[in-house]
């Protein structure tokens, strides 16, 4: 069994925030494959879908960023899901837009949401694919900064590193093997 979480904060307010590329990557693949967020447990949203006869829980924790690590632990215990068998998509501010990133491991590197996770977890290796969301103007603070919305000028971006996500999701789904899909996506940056 996998589980592929997106990071964001619930509610209309944040939908298109660059704090929220976890879920609307997540909501990407949903759509892609014509499935819904129907299901709600341990302050979350996800759904369940059979893939070459394995179970992949797909899962938006409702718990606000800072607090993510806290609907993901119940989750992984109620179904039995292995550390290493987690998948982790959030926003990074040392990727620009547009860019992917993934990894084994790693420390939270500022990340609350993250920081969240490794604490709930009690380990900080677990499968990530992090989503380059840009650094700040300057003048501009790191909180404004993910919290707002992306420019007109970076949406092609954007929707190429969603859609890298995305495939890189699958891949990981299909083949198992994080280092190899790890391997073909990091060589592409």
């Amino acid at each position: 069994m996998k589980l592929v979480v997106g990071l964001g904060n619930p509610g209309a307010k944040y939908r298109n925030n660059r704090h929220n590329i976890g879920f609307i990557s997540l909501d990407e693949w949903a759509f892609q494959n014509k499935k819904e967020f129907n299901k709600v447990m341990f302050d979350a949203v996800f759904f369940e879908e059979f893939i070459n006869g394995e179970k992949v829980i797909f899962l938006k924790p409702q718990t606000y960023m800072n607090l993510s690590g806290q609907a993901i632990r119940p989750i992984m215990n109620y179904f039995n899901i292995d550390l290493k068998d987690i998948l982790v998509i959030y926003d990074d501010m040392d990727l620009p837009v547009g860019k992917i990133r993934l990894r084994q491991k790693g420390n939270a590197g500022g990340h609350n949401g993250i920081k969240s996770i490794i604490s709930c977890l009690d380990s900080n290796e677990f499968n990530r694919i992090k989503v380059g969301v840009g650094r700040p103007y300057s003048g501009r603070s790191v909180t404004d900064h993910v919290l707002s919305g992306f420019a007109k000028e970076e949406q092609e971006d954007v929707l190429s590193a969603v859609q890298d996500a995305v495939a890189a999701i699958d891949d990981w789904i299909q083949q198992g093997d994080f280092q190899k899909v790890m391997n073909t996506y990091n060589s592409k940056s």
